[in-house]
């Protein structure tokens, strides 16, 4: 059976809140602010155990675990289908991320914490030079990685191909684009492209993106860590969409 290490309050919480299985919850003597953590666990019926601390750093290694870890049934990734659901269900055209190659973890959890709190309906990655839903990821989401729909797809250019024929507008961030998000149409069934921190865009999903968009930059450094990238260009849909809800 495989199992996932989850760590922190946060995370740990939002997973039994869930209604992941975990399996076990392991925490350190003395830890802070744990107590309504190991209270919803008692209530969920998972066993919890009080050990050294150095047994969570091996549980999580790299991983600020705040003194609790539990370990879960793996995480399933979702299907499209499953953000199309999302999508439906919330009355609103469809608002999707999708990684191009974002290998860093602490980007994909800031991503989709964002997603969650910007109420998107879900993130695509690809198989390959991609994170994946790891301890990190759900640690620095803070717990938003169980609620919002994670793709995994084999050929991320293939399924840009297929979301274009569900009626999905494929809008790509990219630093040299022709104009800014802002005189962008974000109300549109749409699907946000973030590139690789290093690379960007790679060539075949940039040239399958029906639209390029930039955030205007005015300093010295003209460039975005992705994860903020990826959230100004959200809340900018954010701001359009509610703006035309407001006119209807």
């Amino acid at each position: 059976m495989n199992e996932e290490v989850i760590a922190g309050r946060h995370p740990v919480s939002e997973a039994l809140r869930s209604g992941r299985a975990i399996h076990k919850l392991y925490y350190a003597e003395g830890a802070q602010g744990i107590g309504g953590v190991l209270a919803e666990a008692r209530e969920f019926g998972v066993v919890s155990q009080q050990v050294d601390k150095r047994k969570l750093d091996q549980l999580a290694p790299g991983v600020r675990h705040q003194g609790i870890v539990a370990l879960a049934a793996e995480r399933a990734y979702a299907d499209v289908e499953d953000l199309f659901a999302a999508a439906e269900a919330s009355g609103e055209p469809p608002l999707f991320i999708l990684c191009d190659e974002i290998e860093d973890p602490h980007n994909l959890g800031s991503i989709l914490r964002t997603v969650d709190c910007a109420g998107a309906h879900g993130v695509i990655v690809p198989k390959r030079r991609s994170a994946g839903l790891t301890a990190t990821v759900s640690k620095t989401s803070a717990g938003a990685s169980e609620h919002v729909p994670v793709a995994r797809v084999t050929n991320l250019a293939q399924t840009i191909d297929e979301l274009k024929e569900r009626g999905v507008w494929i809008a790509g961030a990219d630093a040299s684009a022709d104009r800014d998000v802002y005189e962008a149409d974000l109300k549109l069934p749409l699907a946000i492209v973030i590139g690789n921190e290093g690379k960007g865009l790679g060539r075949l999903v940039r040239e399958r993106c029906d639209f390029l968009v930039k955030l205007p930059m005015y300093g010295r450094i003209n460039s975005l860590n992705a994860s903020v990238a990826a959230a100004l260009l959200m809340y900018e849909a954010v701001r359009q969409r509610r703006g035309a809800a407001a006119r209807t």
